[in-house]
């Protein structure tokens, strides 16, 4: 701590510390979009002089996040050919029977996979398909969904191009003199913590997956039979005006339940059912997708579905060619999280009508329009399909449903698989550079037909380059202001009589602890400069620290926020906080104990 209280009596190490603990703090809290907190950390070191701007904004250059950029495109390229058709096949089988038969092939399969392409994407595709096979076979949701999310999780430390984390650890090891890493250097670490990973999802007691609807009451028709909340109003002319709601078609033709009843001011809650209705009347309901989409049909009802107080009638004469009606995730990060739909202007802004909103197993008492959009939201969309496609370029919204119809690229299946394979195989075997491959696949998918030229700008997650290109300055701020080597020195003194493992047992565990409050790029950021100034004080090579960090960063399996995958299977999993903690604390002790041992075998050390 002596050398600590040195080193923050110089100015810009001071204001370097002051700026990370803000940027902790946002990160945390929430208060501003991941990649604001990034920018806005940037300026401060910029302004206060720690960094010229050549040095803040070098992260924006590197090859690292260049080669991220042209992944992003080769990854639509994939997805948009049909690539995961024969996944998709293999867990429609009919040898598929069981939970833990299609856990064990998500374990298998799905790893491989994400260990090539964003994991994200991978859940997204995947999700509608599992969700299906369990209308099928009567088996709830959260007793694979889960799973699914943790074996997309190991294969992100398969390759270098299975995690943006990856390749901002490895941009930040070059930066600080440590070279970059390559497409498999942790390969060798990777493949037991899958293999250890899959047989623990395989051997788990099924007791620790909750059982959210295992009966077919609650089943139903798959995403036809989650509980969405809309509300409808009662128009002059309709027949129900004067039943009351036991005894009215609502209740007889559709599986609703009625949550309140506003009648100008008055708010009426249940019990309802001896109420008779009036012109004008707010009903809030909880209702199936598949009763909602009956519902626009019912002349005796209008959704109110426009942000404005005025409700509209959705009958299918009032909607254009080509509507479609599909779910959008809110995920991790979203801006739209924390405003209502009435004030995001939602329907001028994206050109899509909200019909219905879930929110996991809680109930949403507000009116459409006025309820506070959260992470994790699921909303139903109905839009035009041009509106559609852009909302699976946004990076607000998610989109979950497949569009069958969207994908005109499936012929150059064949062509887009092997450009992909060169990519991975070319590096490898030659001298070419990986950024080289990746960039020279991109341009390849676009002259082959497999990416449309305006696909491939659309692919580029823009708030993850603005994060990991911004994040870079973090670490070059902590070296040049002597805070890396000042940290690393007082947990050399903490870690002094500690062997090399329990020490990086406590270097895996504290990333761990903090990827679950914090993003994984966050985390890493932090502590890599640190991580490589504590090596020679452990004895070990920079690579041994740089891989703790770098493992304990993607082991996300104890919060809904740990990571995106998390929070996309939270809501179709009716999941509750506690049910990813219970699941995922053996996988995570399981990875505290494991991480270290395989680094010390793989770099040498005691």
């Amino acid at each position: 701590m002596a050398v600590l209280s040195t080193a923050i009596q110089n100015p810009q190490a001071l204001i370097t510390l002051a700026v990370l603990l803000l940027a902790v703090v946002l990160f945390i809290s929430g208060a501003l979009a991941p990649e604001l907190t990034g920018l806005l950390s940037m300026a401060m070191l910029m302004a206060t002089g720690v960094l010229t701007p050549q040095q803040a904004l070098a992260g924006f250059g590197r090859p690292a996040l260049i080669t991220l950029m042209g992944l992003f495109a080769v990854s639509a390229a994939l997805f948009r050919s049909g690539a995961l058709d024969r996944v998709r096949e293999l867990i429609a089988s009919e040898r598929i029977r069981s939970p833990r038969r299609l856990i064990a092939l998500l374990g298998l399969v799905v790893a491989p996979i994400s260990s090539v392409l964003p994991n994200t994407p991978v859940v997204a595709s995947l999700l509608p398909v599992i969700e299906a096979w369990c209308h099928r076979r009567r088996i709830s949701p959260s007793k694979v969904l889960l799973p699914l999310s943790f074996a997309a999780l190991f294969g992100s430390t398969l390759t270098l191009l299975g995690s943006s984390v990856n390749l901002l650890v490895s941009d930040i090891s070059e930066q600080l003199g440590n070279g970059s890493l390559e497409l498999f250097s942790f390969t060798a670490i990777g493949v037991p913590i899958w293999l250890a990973g899959t047989t623990y999802l395989m051997l788990a007691p099924q007791a620790l997956l909750p059982d959210r609807g295992s009966n077919s009451d609650e089943l139903g028709d798959n995403k036809d039979q989650t509980g969405y909340f809309t509300e409808v109003t009662i128009p002059q002319n309709s027949q129900l005006v004067g039943q009351s709601l036991h005894n009215s078609r609502l209740q007889r033709r559709f599986d609703v339940d009625v949550l309140e009843l506003q009648r100008g001011r008055e708010r009426l809650l249940p019990p309802l059912a001896d109420r008779r209705l009036e012109p004008g009347d707010r009903l809030l309901l909880r209702v199936t997708r598949a009763d909602l989409l009956r519902l626009q049909q019912e002349h005796n009802v209008q959704l109110a579905t426009r942000e404005s107080i005025a409700p509209s009638s959705l009958s299918p004469s009032s909607l254009g060619e080509g509507q479609r009606t599909v779910e959008v995730l809110l995920p991790a990060g979203s801006t739209l999280a924390g405003a209502s739909l009435r004030e995001l202007r939602f329907r001028q802004r994206h050109n899509a009508t909200v019909l219905a909103l879930r929110r996991g197993q809680q109930t949403v008492q507000e009116r459409l329009g006025q309820a506070v959009l959260r992470e994790g939201d699921v909303l139903l969309l109905q839009a035009p399909l041009d509106s559609i496609r852009g909302l699976q370029a946004s990076n607000d919204l998610l989109v979950l449903d497949q569009l069958e119809n969207d994908l005109p690229t499936v012929r150059r299946k064949p062509l887009t698989i092997a450009i992909a394979l060169a990519m991975l195989i070319m590096p490898t075997v030659t001298a070419l550079p990986l950024v080289a491959a990746v960039l020279l696949a991109a341009v390849a998918m676009v002259a082959g037909g497999c990416l449309r030229p305006g696909e491939l700008q659309r692919s580029i997650r823009l708030d993850v380059i603005l994060l990991l290109g911004s994040l870079s300055s973090f670490s070059v701020a902590m070296q040049k202001t002597g805070l890396a080597d000042a940290l690393a020195s007082s947990f050399e003194t903490l870690l002094n009589d500690w062997s090399n493992y329990l020490a990086l047992l406590v270097i895996f565990l504290v990333t761990t602890l903090l990827t679950q409050v914090m993003s994984p790029a966050a985390s890493v950021a932090l502590l890599v400069p640190v991580a490589i100034q504590l090596a020679p004080g452990l004895d070990l090579v920079p690579n041994a620290l740089l891989f703790t960090v770098l493992f304990g960063a993607s082991q996300s399996f104890l919060t809904p926020m740990g990571h995106q995958t998390n929070l996309m299977v939270f809501g179709p999993g009716r999941y509750r906080f506690l049910d990813v903690t219970r699941y995922g604390a053996g996988l995570t002790a399981l990875m505290t104990v494991m991480v270290p041992g395989l680094i010390l075998w793989h770099f040498g050390g005691s």
